[in-house]
């Protein structure tokens, strides 16, 4: 059973980590962030740094990893949406 769990663990992270490239990508391309909510990324990326100190405190490196690059996408979305609400 923990192969089925590791297995389950990394297919979640995978695809965790990569839904927020596709929106990565767009954003940083357009400089676009309408319809983009300031409040959503925040929570959002509060959540991910929680989840990472819990895969620190669990020692679970596919939970820190996977959520670090989720983290990272989606900090780079809210960097933009705050340079915008700044112009």
């Amino acid at each position: 059973m923990h192969i089925i769990g590791e297995l389950l663990g990394c297919i979640a992270g995978i695809c965790t980590a990569i839904v927020f490239l596709p929106q990565s990508i767009q954003t940083i391309k357009t400089k676009n962030t309408a319809g983009l909510s300031l409040s959503t990324y925040v929570i959002y990326c509060i959540g991910m740094i929680c989840w990472i100190a819990y895969g620190v405190y669990l020692h679970s490196i596919q939970m820190i990893v996977f959520n670090a690059i989720s983290l990272f996408f989606a900090l780079i979305i809210l960097y933009i949406i705050i340079q915008q609400h700044h112009k």
